[in-house]
C-alpha cells in the first residue's frame, strides 16, 4: 500500500498555502478540516454559504452549540467580529467574487482543472450541484481537497473528467494525501510527494506530471490578497 497522509497533514498543508488576510469557504466535508489549521496571525476570515461570516474552527466535544452550524450541518464557532446574513447575502458574496480562495471537495479534477464533485446515482451523496458551480467560478482562486485514489484504486486526477462537470478550467491546486498537484498551462506540476518518485506517480496515476520548480514573478502587482486590495 503506497504511503498516505493523514487527512488533517493535507489540512493543515493546504492552510499553510492560503495568503494571510484572505476571505475563505471550505466546502462541505474534507475542506472544513482546513479551519482547525489556520496559522492564528492569518487574518483569514472563513465564509460559510449558509450565512455566516467569520466561522472558527469545530468545537471541543460537549462544547457544542447546535445552533450554529456550517454549511454541512456541522457544529462550528464563531471569531470575534463574527456576522450573520441570510442565503441572499451570502451567494451575493460568492457570485460578486469576494471570496480569494474557495476549498472543495472532488471525485475528479482534470489536468485541465475542470471539476466533477457531484453525482446523483449513489443515494448517500449530495443530491445535485448545490452552490459548489457558483463556487467554482465565484472565487477568485480554487482549492480541492481529496484522497488522490479512489476505492477501487483509480486515480481521481484525470485527464478528462468523467462525472458530472461542475466548472470548467476552476481549479488552480490540488491537495492529496499523496502530493500536491498545480494546474499551470503547461501541465500538473507535483508537489510534496509521499512515498513515491515523480516517475512512479505519473505511472500510478496516468499523467505525465512536471516537477516542481521556483516560479520567476516578473508582474509588479502587489502580493497582497485580492481581499485587502479590494478594502474589503
Amino acid at each position: 500500500m503506497t504511503p498516505a497522509l493523514e487527512l488533517d497533514d493535507v489540512a493543515r498543508r493546504l492552510a499553510s498555502d492560503i495568503p494571510h488576510g484572505s476571505y475563505v469557504n471550505l466546502g462541505i466535508g474534507m475542506p472544513t478540516l482546513v479551519a482547525n489549521h489556520l496559522p492564528a496571525d492569518s487574518r483569514i476570515t472563513l465564509h460559510t454559504e449558509n450565512g455566516m461570516l467569520g466561522m472558527g474552527p469545530e468545537p471541543a466535544p460537549g462544547e457544542e452549540d447546535w445552533d450554529l452550524l456550517n454549511a454541512g450541518k456541522f457544529p462550528v464557532t464563531e471569531l470575534p467580529g463574527a456576522s450573520y446574513f441570510d442565503h441572499a447575502e451570502s451567494f451575493a458574496m460568492v457570485r460578486g467574487r469576494h471570496l480569494d480562495v474557495c476549498v472543495l471537495g472532488a471525485f475528479q479534477v482534470s489536468v485541465a482543472g475542470d471539476l466533477a464533485n457531484w453525482k446523483t446515482a449513489d443515494a448517500d451523496a449530495i443530491p445535485g450541484v448545490g452552490g459548489a458551480m457558483d463556487l467554482a467560478h465565484g472565487a477568485r482562486d480554487v482549492y480541492v481537497m481529496m484522497r488522490l485514489f479512489a476505492k477501487d484504486g483509480t486515480a481521481k486526477l484525470v485527464e478528462r473528467c468523467t462525472y458530472p462537470v461542475t466548472g470548467l478550467a476552476c481549479v488552480s491546486r490540488v491537495y492529496t494525501d499523496v502530493a500536491t498537484f498545480l494546474i499551470r498551462p503547461e501541465g500538473v506540476v507535483a508537489r510534496d510527494l509521499v512515498g513515491m518518485s515523480l516517475d512512479e506517480l505519473s505511472e500510478a496515476v496516468g499523467i505525465e506530471l512536471l516537477p516542481d520548480r521556483p516560479t520567476i514573478h516578473t508582474s509588479s502587482a502587489t502580493s497582497e490578497p485580492f481581499a485587502n486590495r479590494r478594502g474589503l
